[in-house]
């Protein structure tokens, strides 16, 4: 079966939506569900663009992932300088990656009016900029930008900028539709045509401004190319890119390519959702294959030929993609999700406990009322502890106060939080001021605890996110906080939701102590 290679720009490409924003943390976050599903390449960022990409590619230096390449992105050099020189190419050199990608321009008119330079100098700029960094590390992948829009106004030259990179060296060409504009029979039409012409491996870039961007990354793949670029949920400046979490499945159950394992597709729905909570984004429902109605049947005829014979109106096996058929009137399914996650925490649990339907159901209960566990794991592991009666409780809790005072007006306001809990019978009201009254509630939490539970002064809180349920109801919506901590060893999310703010966040910071000291007591003597 033909292998074919995936390359995830989520990180660079995706991030350059306008409402999509990820902390360094939720990229290295993302880097690793990206590395478990199977995904080849992973594009981390421009480094020397921002602090933030910096700061990414220094601290993945000391991770190791399973079978992803850390890419860095970048341009040829400058017009006017020497390879050498460049604080571009010095930049991908010193994030020290493996791999880089870099982009030329393969459409004329770019050079001409984009660059202001001539097509010769161009020409010059791809090969000393492929060669040099060729030379510098192991692998280089070159992104002909606006090839397909080259290629129709001027083929003669956008060929010579893909020789001029095949000849330099460069690992990888990749065609990329960067202003969403062509149709799958153009783009399979010029894929074949350089699939004959050069020798180098060639993937596929492509934008949905036209509404085509998995359609004519298909089109791509059939016409011989070995690997797709695009993001999860189609994240991307403009109408977003290849939406990766559309094209794997149509690759692999389609077109029968190889390129994740079976049980990696299941977790196609998890990391569509993951991603979503990350980037602080409502999910999309109707999406394919991973949207929350992607088999979902209402329809009276639907229903009943659904339960004869799921095939009747469903084009795939919805687990295949670890999704469920849902019928909207009694809302069943959804075992197989509780089933999967117990193996993943380690619960024995199997699917005729009767423990099992009780946690459906407060599962169910509680997204009804605004929950929602992707990205809140610790919290949904809590969750089924408490209901097989596995989770430890280390306090009592008793009560909070958060004040918010400004003493003047040109004085930045004041937060204090008092915070009432028990252990063992003894009573601890403990105080602290932080920076907003959130800040100030965790500090008092892990000062109260950090007496009694010496472990919790590892305990950090690394981001914190607020999502409006109800946006009709202004200032009364109801809330959702999503909050990531972590210690020297690893990091979890847990979540709150109330339509107090503050309330919302007291939930979420005491699922994340409380599995703190539930998974410190699990790996320790502690009893």
């Amino acid at each position: 079966m033909k292998i074919i290679s995936l390359y995830d720009t989520t990180l660079r490409d995706g991030s350059q939506s306008e409402d999509v924003s990820f902390t360094v943390e939720d990229k290295i976050r993302i880097a690793h569900k990206l590395d478990e599903i199977g995904i080849n390449y992973i594009e981390g960022g421009w480094p020397g663009s921002n602090p933030k990409d910096m700061d990414f590619f220094s601290r993945i230096q000391s991770i190791n992932f399973k079978q992803a390449k850390i890419t860095a992105f970048g341009s040829t050099r400058h017009p006017k300088n020497d390879v050498k020189n460049d604080k571009n190419i010095k930049n991908l050199i010193e994030a020290k990656t493996d791999v880089v990608t870099i982009f030329g321009k393969s459409w004329d008119m770019h050079v001409k009016e984009a660059l202001s330079t001539t097509l010769e100098e161009n020409l010059r700029m791809v090969k000393d900029s492929v060669r040099y960094l060729k030379d510098n590390c192991s692998e280089v992948l070159f992104d002909a930008e606006h090839f397909f829009d080259g290629f129709k106004n001027n083929p003669e030259y956008a060929m010579k900028v893909l020789k001029e990179a095949e000849s330099a060296g460069a690992d990888w060409i990749v065609l990329c539709d960067t202003n969403g504009g062509s149709l799958p029979s153009e783009v399979e039409q010029a894929c074949s045509l350089v699939k004959n012409s050069i020798n180098t491996k060639i993937g596929i870039h492509t934008h949905n401004d036209s509404e085509l961007a998995v359609a004519n990354a298909l089109a791509a793949i059939q016409a011989g190319v070995e690997q797709v670029q695009g993001t999860i949920n189609g994240f991307g400046e403009r109408c977003g890119n290849a939406n990766l979490i559309s094209v794997i499945p149509n690759l692999k159950l389609k077109l029968g390519l190889n390129c994740i394992s079976d049980k990696q597709m299941q977790s196609l729905t998890d990391l569509s959702s993951f991603v979503y909570e990350l980037a602080n984004q409502a999910h999309w429902n109707h999406q394919p294959y991973v949207g929350k109605s992607a088999f979902a049947h209402k329809g009276g005829i639907h229903v009943s030929a659904v339960k004869k014979n799921s095939a009747t109106y469903e084009h795939i096996t919805p687990e295949s993609v670890g999704n469920v058929q849902r019928i909207l009137i009694s809302d069943l399914s959804g075992k197989s999700n509780i089933l999967s996650k117990a193996q993943e925490y380690g619960i024995d649990i199997d699917d005729h406990d009767q423990k099992l339907k009780s946690i459906l159901d407060k599962l169910k209960s509680l997204e009804q009322l605004g929950y929602q566990y992707e990205g809140a794991e610790a919290s949904f592991e809590l969750l089924m502890r408490d209901a097989l009666g596995e989770k430890e409780y280390f306090f009592d809790f008793i009560g909070f106060r958060v004040i918010v005072e400004q003493r003047g007006e040109d004085e930045k306001p004041i937060s204090e939080a008092t915070v009432r809990i028990r252990v063992n019978g003894i009573q601890e009201v403990t105080a602290a001021e932080g920076i907003g009254p959130v800040n100030a509630l965790d500090k008092a939490i892990k000062k109260a605890l950090g007496k009694f539970y010496p472990e919790m002064k590892n305990v950090s809180l690394f981001d914190y996110k607020v999502r409006i349920l109800d946006q009709n109801k202004g200032t009364q919506a109801k809330t959702r906080v999503l909050i990531e901590s972590g210690d020297h060893n690893s990091k979890w999310g847990t979540v709150g939701v109330s339509d107090n703010i503050i309330e919302a966040s007291w939930q979420a910071l005491i699922d994340s102590v409380e599995y703190k000291l539930n998974s410190f007591s699990k790996h320790s003597s502690r009893k």
